[in-house]
């Protein structure tokens, strides 16, 4: 199928066919483009809608978000993972924001940008700006590797050169933003993952996957590798005011910026950590082993409940660790596994006994 007959067929389905009333797609500027494609990296749509509409509630510009704590930023961020998202989003806010406001206006310049990658870049020029810039996001990826049966993951560098050859064949001069949200719809609605339907593609006539009978089969999986497991103990500590200690975790890594819980590879390091701080505890009642999976490994941990018994005069202050009130937890930005585990086993048992 010749790239204009493709370019037809995917608009008028799209015409017809795709959505238009996203958030992300009303009072469109490059800034809520942006904000929305790196929600969207990895993020099912449904999942976005609530956390983008709440975050250009409290962030409407750049301004606003570059002039923001990167604190506030993670507390209207966590739940949705992969943290250094919306470090990269401070970031960069502030860059374009000592640059009158304005984001660059070519790929290889947004791309320079913290977080921002090509085809995020092509996808803001493309739909913000009115250019015609190719895009080549997961959903972008399924539908050209089929439609060509191209073998192979399309994370492997020489697959994703193929397709960003295709990409930018198939991409039209003119209404490249209807086309380039026309490509990610088709492959979030139709070209999907598992159980695809291909009855009624727009494209099917051409699509070498639904000829040779490989649309299962294609794109390639990811050659599967076993993931290795890191194992902690996470403190869950209360003083006699019922105040709960958290850290500030790392700025990078794992939930970086967050806070979080006292982490521990055992138990002999928690009882040289609470000799270093001068925390005399009773004996920590241990909860039932959870797993929280990253991309890279799992992370099997047990939580330990247990009670200050001396007095310890603590300030609240910028440094970790820090006693918090149960109400001041929540306006922390907290790793979504964190946050549920306090409000299971301590936040519950707070209001319970405080009414």
């Amino acid at each position: 199928m010749p790239p204009e007959q493709f370019q037809q067929k995917i608009l008028a389905w799209f015409d017809e066919h795709g959505r238009k009333d996203l958030p992300w797609q009303q009072d469109i500027n490059p800034y809520r483009v942006w904000v929305s494609e790196i929600m969207l990296q990895q993020t099912q749509v449904a999942s976005v809608i609530d956390y983008f509409n709440r975050f250009m509630a409290r962030f409407p510009n750049v301004r606003s978000l570059a002039d923001a704590e990167l604190d506030e930023v993670l507390q209207h961020w966590a739940g949705l993972g992969y943290y250094a998202r919306a470090r990269n989003l401070h970031k960069t806010a502030q860059r374009v924001a000592a640059n009158q406001g304005r984001f660059p206006q070519t790929v290889e310049d947004l791309s320079a940008l913290p977080g921002i990658g090509r085809s995020t870049a092509g996808a803001i020029l493309s739909i913000a700006c009115g250019q015609s810039q190719s895009i080549l996001d997961g959903n972008v990826k399924r539908v050209l590797a089929r439609f060509h049966a191209v073998h192979g993951w399309p994370g492997d560098s020489k697959v994703t050169a193929q397709l960003w050859t295709i990409s930018s064949q198939y991409t039209p001069g003119q209404r490249t933003g209807d086309y380039t949200q026309a490509m990610m719809d088709l492959g979030a609605t139709l070209c999907t993952r598992s159980k695809p339907r291909c009855e009624i593609c727009p494209v099917i006539n051409g699509c070498q996957a639904y000829r040779l009978d490989l649309v299962n089969q294609l794109p390639e999986p990811k050659p599967r590798k076993t993931l290795p497991v890191k194992r902690l103990l996470f403190l869950v500590l209360q003083d006699k005011q019922k105040r709960i200690l958290l850290e500030r975790r790392p700025p990078a890594g794992i939930w970086g910026g967050l806070w979080s819980l006292p982490e521990f590879a055992d138990r002999q390091q928690l009882q040289d950590w609470c000799l270093q701080h001068g925390y005399q505890l009773n004996e920590p009642d241990a909860l039932p082993g959870l797993r929280h999976s990253f991309s890279h490994y799992h992370l099997d941990y047990t939580p330990l409940l247990a009670t200050l018994q001396n007095p310890i005069n603590c300030v609240m202050e910028a440094d970790s660790p820090v006693w918090y009130k149960a109400n001041d937890v929540y306006s922390l930005g907290l790793p979504a596994p964190i946050k549920r585990l306090l409000q299971q086993h301590y936040l519950e048992e707070h209001y319970d006994e405080n009414g």
